[in-house]
């Protein structure tokens, strides 16, 4: 079978590919343009490879009511007691904002796209070019949506966070009848933090081998050692938060990376997919040298014809060039046919 690959703009992606690396703007922008186009310098200098947004108000996404069921709990790490409509509504992008950060994102030569949440994000989104659309872990259930940005013939990103084996066969059927017939699948745990023993990275060659299809990671734990080991299971995608400095605050501060550490992200996951190679074993052309200093058997005294051979004339030493060194019980005892310097390599047509 075929490797599973996809395209977004001038960039290949598949798992005979460097990792396609996402930073996720989200609501790090804080409320201001200013700070979202900084973000979006900071992405560009990092060696991200694309930057994504996320497309909603607060009334496409939920509605303003204030019952429990609208309510984050109590005991949340980062917004416990929030109202949705508030915390959406402090964290979205406006849809204004969208024009200038995508031109200044492709002036910089990123691949810009978002995340849509109701048909009329996908409608902006169609008229401002977006090469892609990912749906969020919550939207997976939301199959009208995806039928909707799959019509569009764009690729389609879908993250699985809380989703059954069920639920992501009904997303993936959803997005293939509609018109994507490669969706790529991110691994996903929907918890802001999530710990890192939550990640199951294990899952990821599963959701490969399921649906036949490219496979990656959307991160949210800390740091970046998550999603460089994920790349050694196959993520060809790794999604991460991004934000200017952790100490400014905002909604997705606390799980979101710095510029330096995007950057450490871009070069290590990269580093790791280029560290995989291929199944083979035996010597590799980069250890030719190395060859030349394994261990053999030398003469390491002087010695003349007729002497034995002893282990104070012959060891096992490097480099190479000698005897194999487990022969070294054969040739005790033997005699020598020719005098022989010591650093000679030890061969049958000298004993």
């Amino acid at each position: 079978m075929s490797t599973p690959r996809v395209r977004i703009g001038d960039r290949e992606i598949g798992p005979d590919q460097p990792p396609f690396v996402i930073a996720e703007m989200s609501g790090n922008h804080n409320g201001s343009l200013e700070r979202a186009l900084e973000i979006v310098e900071a992405v560009a200098k990092s060696g991200a490879d694309a930057l994504k947004l996320q497309t909603y108000r607060a009334d496409t996404i939920t509605i303003d009511a204030d019952g429990p069921q609208f309510r984050i709990s109590g005991d949340h790490e980062l917004w416990p007691g929030a109202n949705l409509y508030q915390l959406y509504d402090r964290a979205h992008t406006p849809w204004e904002w969208h024009r200038p950060i995508f031109e200044r994102a492709r002036e910089l030569g990123l691949i810009v796209f978002s995340s849509p949440f109701d048909p009329t994000a996908i409608e902006l989104l169609e008229e401002l070019g977006s090469p892609a659309y990912k749906i969020a872990s919550s939207e997976l259930v939301d199959l009208p949506l995806i039928r909707l940005a799959a019509a569009t013939g764009k690729p389609l990103i879908m993250s699985t966070g809380m989703a059954s084996i069920g639920e992501i066969d009904a997303a993936v059927r959803a997005a293939r009848e509609a018109g994507c017939p490669t969706p790529v699948l991110l691994s996903c745990t929907a918890a802001y933090p999530a710990p890192v023993e939550a990640a199951n990275l294990r899952r990821l060659p599963v959701l490969a081998d399921a649906f036949q299809t490219v496979v990656g990671l959307s991160d949210h734990t800390p740091g970046i050692g998550v999603a460089v080991a994920a790349v050694a299971l196959g993520a060809a995608v790794i999604e991460k938060h991004v934000t200017l400095d952790r100490m400014d605050g905002g909604v997705d501060s606390a799980f979101s990376l710095e510029p330096a550490e995007l950057a450490a992200l871009a070069t290590e996951t990269r580093r790791a997919w280029s560290a995989l190679g291929t199944p083979q074993i035996g010597a590799d052309p980069s250890e030719q040298e190395g060859l030349r200093f394994r261990r053999s058997l030398y003469v390491v005294a002087d010695v003349r014809a007729g002497d034995p051979v002893t282990v104070e004339n012959v060891r096992s030493i490097r480099p190479a060039g000698g005897l194999p060194p487990d022969l070294i019980g054969t040739v005790l005892g033997r005699t020598f046919r020719v005098d022989v310097p010591k650093g000679t390599p030890l061969t049958w047509d000298l004993i």
